[in-house]
């Protein structure tokens, strides 16, 4: 994945890279080597339809900033080629979700025999659960 080149409605624009020291395992290496990557693609300077955008709006949750950019940060690799490549291709997921359109769903109504075979359950469940109880004394 090593070009910078994401998507052919993403120009390299609006990508920006910002390297940083990693947290975690790696001994004296983490302390010395930026190998965080950051990912900032601007929403506004892509050439996604709006349909997309907000969706990816919506998708991308806590990682949209207030400058409306999609902010994916990715520091689990020791390596900053694979947490660029990482922080590359959750984006790529997220975009190809929001590219995704949800079915509409057509809401349904029950049939009249189903109407009737529910009563008709909720009936006889009713009269075993009324045969459970004590019997009385008449």
């Amino acid at each position: 994945m090593r070009d910078d080149n994401i998507d052919p409605d993403v120009p390299p624009a609006a990508v920006t890279w910002q390297h940083a020291r990693a947290r975690g395992s790696g001994g004296q290496h983490v302390n010395k080597v930026s190998t965080a990557v950051q990912l900032r693609v601007d929403l506004g300077r892509t050439r996604l339809p709006e349909p997309v955008k907000a969706r990816l709006r919506k998708l991308a949750g806590t990682k949209l900033t207030t400058t409306d950019e999609v902010l994916i940060f990715a520091d689990r690799h020791r390596s900053q080629v694979r947490n660029k490549d990482a922080a590359t291709e959750r984006f790529q997921d997220l975009l190809s979700q929001a590219r995704t359109v949800d079915k509409r769903r057509v809401a349904s109504r029950p049939s009249r025999s189903q109407k009737k075979a529910r009563l008709d359950r909720k009936k006889r469940q009713g009269q075993t659960k009324k045969l459970r109880g004590k019997p009385t004394m008449d």
